[in-house]
């Protein structure tokens, strides 16, 4: 009898184990949780669409919340990328917030998050034209409106959602249009993991990356202006150690930077994918991923130790048309198709590939903008 309880004892210890196991691989806590979050950019009036993500990583729609403005197209207007952008809806997990931008409207709405359920909490004008990006860091958020001489403009996020911070405007003296030209148009605005610097990347308009102090959540006057390693910069994520990773659309691209005292980008480490047009990234775990709207497909990187970018696989894998934002929630990576209006479903696994395991269609041409809870 003794021997049979000590045997049941340990089976039942085991069992835990190993459903303890399964759930760590289903969800690593990775600060993600099981809800994604796409924006529809519709120019009759924008959209949330939330999706519930299941344990086999396949999206499930929750429901779909106005943002109160209009969805916008960077001039010419037919390209897959209408927003021209990285981080269009962003994130904010200390309050629960979701920001949205409305290029058409130059305003941007907060959300409270609910599970998977969304309240609107106001809608504010975006200090500027054509808002197409969101950084948002604890307690602050940056808009970076795209059009006119561009400029980024603060707020508080609060209770009742955003709130402007006077004297915040910061210029990036820029020459574009309104709505802006796609490929001049500033592409990403976003904070250092530590809070201390703001970046912006240019695009084409100067193939720059320009780095702005933050105090007491305002900028300094001017940012430093660092030309990118290779042309077009466009999207970026950040690295061990708070080392900058940037994805340059020129020569499809990836260089890591570090960011020094003076706000000096150095020791450029640049990698090419062998695609077309390297836009957006997103890092998971140990990997990065672009997606190249140019060639339809997803790669994907490591970054060694001494900064370098490594090409783990030149094609991770092959989406619908005009492959564009994407987004990592646990083990599973959703990558928008701007052409087609899909949402491409895949696992990630451990060598750097992806496996299909679905597409989420239906949803309308120029979908840009994706976040994940």
């Amino acid at each position: 009898m003794k021997h049979r309880t000590t045997l049941a004892v340990l089976l039942a210890v085991l069992a835990a184990t190993l459903v303890g196991a399964q759930n760590a691989f289903a969800d690593p806590g990775d600060g993600h949780g099981k809800v994604v979050f796409v924006q529809t950019n519709e120019l009759s009036g924008n959209r949330i669409l939330v999706y519930d993500r299941g344990h086999d990583g396949q999206l499930t729609p929750a429901g779909s919340y106005a943002t109160g403005g209009n969805g916008g197209a960077a001039a010419p207007g037919t390209e897959s990328d209408r927003l021209a952008s990285q981080g269009s809806l962003a994130y904010a997990p200390a309050h629960q917030t979701l920001i949205a931008v409305n290029a058409g409207s130059d305003t941007v709405s907060a959300f409270r998050i609910h599970g998977d359920t969304l309240t609107l909490l106001n809608v504010v004008p975006s200090g500027g034209q054509f808002p197409n990006s969101v950084g948002v860091h604890d307690g602050l958020a940056y808009v970076l409106n795209a059009g006119g001489t561009g400029t980024v403009q603060g707020f508080r996020i609060g209770q009742d959602g955003l709130e402007p911070i006077p004297g915040s405007t910061r210029s990036l003296g820029l020459a574009n249009s309104d709505p802006p030209n796609f490929l001049t148009a500033p592409g990403q605005v976003g904070f250092t993991p530590d809070g201390r610097w703001l970046l912006v990347t240019t695009k084409v308009s100067t193939s720059s990356i320009e780095v702005f102090r933050v105090q007491g959540g305002l900028l300094s006057a001017t940012p430093v202006v660092n030309p990118s390693a290779t042309p077009v910069p466009f999207a970026f994520t950040f690295g061990p150690g708070g080392r900058l990773v940037d994805g340059e659309a020129g020569t499809s691209s990836v260089t890591t930077y570090t960011i020094q005292d003076d706000g000096k980008l150095a020791d450029p480490q640049s990698q090419s994918d062998g695609q077309a047009a390297l836009c957006w990234i997103d890092r998971v775990q140990d990997l990065y991923f672009v997606s190249n709207t140019g060639s339809n497909t997803v790669s994907s990187f490591r970054v060694g130790p001494d900064g370098r970018p490594e090409l783990v696989a030149a094609v991770a894998a092959t989406t619908n048309p005009g492959t564009i934002d994407l987004v990592s929630s646990g083990h599973f990576l959703y990558v928008e198709t701007g052409l087609t209006g899909t949402v491409d479903e895949f696992r990630v696994d451990a060598d750097g590939t992806l496996t299909s395991i679905g597409s989420v269609t239906g949803l309308p041409p120029g979908i840009e903008g994706i976040a994940a809870k």
